[in-house]
């Protein structure tokens, strides 16, 4: 009997105690501890949460700031330089006839083009990348761009169409393309590398396509419509702006909408069913509106490169952790656009040239730079 006492009491010890490594510990004690593990690793965890969430405020209260700072050096600084205090003016409906005239009727619609572009181009090639988990998921690589241009010289060249019919007809022509790089990428459901492997070809046949109208035109024709198919945002008006804006304000409600099935479609689809996302209605219209928004921006300005290639990773790494990163995307997209702009009227020779050319510049070497880590990393052929 004391034998067995003395067992019990060697494992529990006597008053609830428990015999560790011939260390007495109450048991009380012992809970109370582990209460408080628990506690401060959930205390981390939300501590984690609050400075992720803080540094995304931050991230995007800079780029606003700096997408600002833009907006007014673009108003401001030209052949003409206006102080700060009457383009203000100018904008509030104040100041003298002949800074009105200059911020108002010459920048402002240049520059509101170029923010509207550059969200639209961030937020689609942000629902793009997360959307099919692939880098190179942009309009611009995988022949939504591409089928936008063919579409708009086929009409310009061909009908001698102009104006919102000419936009009209690009975005069109990118829903086309679209939907024909869904269906042949389809089997059973849609592969983000399949998807990007179809668009490149798919777009690879657009393009000859583009080359063959420009090459069977009239020289002035022709060269019209390379400056378009450049990117440009010379000779905007008013006019180009209002239809823009107000299909931004249509899709990007539309886009935020449908961005709650983002996150489990990143998981996969079979993660996203098990969680109870529609996968196919889900993934369909995130592409709608990643086209739709891509579509727009190209109607608008021509098909600025590398702007949706390059906003969304920038983001990402501003602000890692968050996702697809849309909203810092979309302003990541208008800041490089502005300031892109900016440069090629001031900042680049004598001469003034086609915003698409600046982007451009600073798109391939990133493009070459993540082909050349990708195969260091044996992530590619």
């Amino acid at each position: 009997m004391e034998k067995a006492d003395q067992a019990g009491m060697g494992a529990t010890g006597p008053l609830g105690t428990s015999d560790i490594g011939g260390r007495r510990e109450p048991a009380a004690v012992r809970g109370a501890a582990g209460t408080v593990t628990r506690a401060e690793a959930v205390r981390r965890i939300h501590g984690v949460r609050r400075a992720r969430r803080a540094r995304g405020v931050l991230v995007q209260a800079v780029l606003l700031a700096a997408v600002v700072a833009v907006f007014c050096a673009a108003l401001s600084y030209g052949d003409m330089s206006v102080p700060l205090g009457d383009v203000i003016g100018a904008l509030t409906g104040g100041g003298n006839a002949g800074a009105h005239f200059v911020v108002v009727e010459l920048r402002l619609p240049r520059v509101l083009l170029g923010l509207l572009v550059g969200v639209a181009f961030g937020l689609s090639g942000a629902l793009f990348q997360a959307l099919l988990r692939n880098p190179l998921a942009s309009p611009d690589v995988i022949g939504i761009s591409q089928g936008a241009s063919a579409a708009a010289v086929l009409a310009s060249l061909g009908f001698a169409v102009s104006g919102i019919a000419l936009s009209a007809a690009a975005l069109c022509g990118a829903l086309l393309s679209a939907a024909v790089i869904y269906a042949f990428a389809w089997r059973r459901n849609v592969s983000g590398q399949r998807f990007v492997l179809v668009g490149i070809g798919i777009g690879a046949g657009l393009s000859s396509v583009t080359s063959y109208l420009l090459t069977n035109s009239e020289v002035t024709e022709a060269q019209n419509a390379l400056v378009w198919l450049t990117g440009s945002l010379n000779g905007s008006t008013l006019e180009q702006v209002w239809p823009l804006l107000g299909a931004l304000a249509l899709l990007v409600p539309l886009t935020a909408a449908a961005a709650r099935d983002l996150g489990p479609l990143q998981l996969g689809d079979d993660t996203a069913a098990g969680l109870g996302t529609r996968v196919g209605r889900g993934r369909l219209a995130l592409l709608g509106c990643a086209v739709a928004l891509a579509g727009v921006a190209t109607a608008a300005a021509g098909p600025v490169a590398f702007v949706a290639f390059v906003s969304a990773p920038v983001a990402r790494r501003l602000v890692p952790g968050a996702g697809a990163a849309l909203v810092p995307a979309a302003l990541t997209g208008a800041l490089l656009v502005t300031a892109a702009d900016f440069a090629a009227q001031h900042l680049l020779w004598s001469s003034q040239f086609p915003v698409g050319v600046v982007t451009s510049l600073i798109g391939a070497p990133y493009l070459l730079w993540l082909l050349a880590r990708a195969n260091r990393t044996g992530r590619a052929g």
